[in-house]
């Protein structure tokens, strides 16, 4: 029986463009898990949007003298550019300064309101008197007040996790000035009241259905529950950007992003459903009881906000499904030091897609996520994991055996005699793989479900090496054509083992063992107006594809068509010339 499986993907602020940090830790893993999923037959449903609310926005409009709406006009169509050539394929990715997005958030915020989970105080927030202006969180930093890390956020450290008050922050500093001629000022905030939302959260935390979960996840999330300490934690600012309180008295504050962009996960949901011409459909992926996992895919820095405060959220609201499984990852860094658009620390996803094709950065990125622990990128590495392994493997390996059935065999499948031991072993290990390597993608655990898939690749070349069918075609022509077809029958499967990792090179193989048809649907970009204006959206059409998860045979006879490298060598100057030396 079809799963039904929802894909919230974490929202990406839309101040820049996406750096392959971000597609390690956040956007690769889920739609790898989304392609093997329906390529399983499941139901899925994969959401997000570029996040126009958050104040790294406002902190670039700032300082290009220019309004939050001009940047989004500026990155949310190059967000969706990168997407399209990565391949990653969302069932919906919009972004939030939508009516719809607007709409949903306030409903939220009126029924916690109602419910009593909102209250109304006044707290201390830093106003800068350089700038003349409050500041909301992210545009103060200082030193952390928990482990000391001297560059951390005003409302959360990317060192050790830790979210507390600006105000908290020791030798804080504006972003916008540098000034620390800072004051903490008397306002008037709403609250979500957190501590009174502990003991359904404890009750969540505990319910003995988080045993899959990643273990420095759980842990997190258990001790920050646990131990009883959580506070309301304001959700509107001093800012005007954003979407609008709807309450009398607060028209110059706004919902602050914390709040607002979780509730895109349920936003998107309910667009998709608009979009797709049945308004209600998103009852059937959202509602408490309805028979579905729900999946958020994040990096660690955005852990609290994912594991507490918007199953908090969604607990308050009542009658909404609340996450399966946080598979958050740690961080991808570069010679130590994280990725970061605000301190130009960057490899643009969309800049290197220009000089190297998709599949090599997926294969890359998977291989070396940081699933468990941060991970170093190096482009010695880069260069390495391509023509080592990747090139080396699975790319001479489909070259080298679909060019000799090419131009031996008439541009067709040879036909076998009888199936020796060995034949038998390498299909039924090639065959065991759609349970291993599945079962690896469903755990979440795409590191080891590529590198399972390699190894498998890795026997299929052993094989070979005995059979020799290159020469034994001179004394043995029917033996020859029996390992040709065994080798060509376990290529078809890899190509779908290898598919939700590389795609694009997984049809290509496809193609040339003589198969029309699509693996998978097609990625389609759409204009959707609304009150608010117009917005360009990223959507998968699943209806050309024909792939599925299972061993299938390879017809005898069928036509070949002609092939051609799956992946270029990389010389070994690419290191230099892409660090500048």
């Amino acid at each position: 029986m079809a799963e039904n499986i929802l894909v919230c993907v974490a929202w990406p602020y839309v101040n820049g463009l996406q750096h392959i940090g971000h597609i390690a830790g956040a956007y690769l893993p889920p739609d790898i898990f989304a392609r093997y999923h329906r390529l399983r037959g499941n139901n899925v449903l994969m959401v997000s949007g570029s996040d126009t609310h958050g104040t790294p926005i406002t902190v670039r409009a700032d300082q290009e003298k220019v309004t939050p709406a001009e940047i989004v006009e500026r990155f949310h169509p190059l967000m969706i550019q990168c997407y399209l050539k990565l391949g990653l394929t969302f069932d919906l990715f919009t972004h939030t300064d939508t009516a719809n997005h607007w709409a949903v958030t306030q409903d939220m915020f009126l029924t916690h309101l109602r419910k009593g989970y909102i209250y109304r105080d006044t707290q201390k927030q830093i106003y800068s008197l350089s700038d003349q202006r409050w500041l909301p969180d992210r545009y103060v930093e200082g030193t952390c007040p928990v482990c000391g890390y001297t560059e951390a956020r005003g409302d959360q450290c990317d060192n050790c996790g830790s979210t507390y008050d600006a105000t908290e922050l020791k030798n804080p500093r504006s972003k916008i000035s540098g000034g620390t001629d800072l004051e903490a000022r008397d306002t008037e905030h709403f609250f979500l009241d957190l501590a009174r939302l502990n003991p359904a959260l404890e009750a969540w935390i505990n319910d003995g259905r988080k045993a899959h979960w990643r273990a420095s996840v759980f842990n997190f999330s258990k001790a920050q529950i646990g131990n009883h300490e959580l506070r309301g934690r304001p959700i509107t600012r001093d800012i005007d950007w954003g979407v609008e309180i709807p309450v009398p008295g607060f028209e110059t504050k706004r919902i602050y992003v914390w709040y607002d962009a979780v509730i895109g996960y349920l936003s998107a949901t309910q667009e998709w459903a608009q979009i797709s011409g049945q308004p209600d459909a998103w009852h059937d992926w959202w509602d408490a009881g309805a028979d579905v996992r729900i999946y958020n895919f994040i990096g660690k820095d955005n852990l609290p906000f994912h594991t507490i405060m918007w199953p908090a959220m969604l607990l308050g609201y009542g009658g909404l499904g609340t996450p399966y499984d946080v598979p958050a990852n740690e961080f991808l860094t570069m010679s130590g030091s994280k990725f970061s658009k605000s301190r130009g620390r960057v490899i643009a996803i969309l800049d290197v897609l220009e000089r190297y094709d998709p599949d090599p950065w997926r294969y890359v990125l998977t291989a070396m996520a940081p699933e468990s622990n941060d991970s170093d990128f190096t482009w010695e590495e880069f260069v390495a994991r391509i023509n080592n392994e990747l090139l080396a493997n699975w790319g001479n390996l489909v070259n080298r055996m679909l060019s000799f059935a090419y131009k031996r065999y008439e541009q067709r499948v040879p036909a076998p005699a009888a199936l020796d031991a060995s034949d038998e072993a390498l299909l039924a290990t090639v065959r065991s793989g759609f349970e291993s390597v599945g079962s690896l993608y469903a755990a979440c655990k795409f590191k080891a479900a590529l590198a399972e898939t390699q190894r498998l690749s890795q026997e299929v070349n052993r094989y070979l090496n005995d059979k020799e069918p290159w020469k034994t075609i001179k004394t043995d022509a029917q033996a020859a054509a029996t390992s040709v077809y065994v080798a060509l029958q376990a290529i078809d499967w890899l190509k779908t083992l290898y598919s939700p990792v590389l795609p694009h090179t997984s049809q290509l193989v496809h193609e040339y063992l003589g198969y029309d048809g699509q693996l998978f649907g097609r990625q389609v970009t759409e204009t959707v107006s609304d009150a608010r204006g117009a917005h360009q959206v990223l959507r998968y059409d699943g209806s050309p594809a024909i792939g599925r998860w299972e061993p299938g045979s390879l017809p005898v006879g069928q036509a070949l068509r002609e092939p051609a490298a799956l992946y270029k060598k990389l010389d070994e100057s690419v290191v230099a010339n892409e660090i500048g030396v």
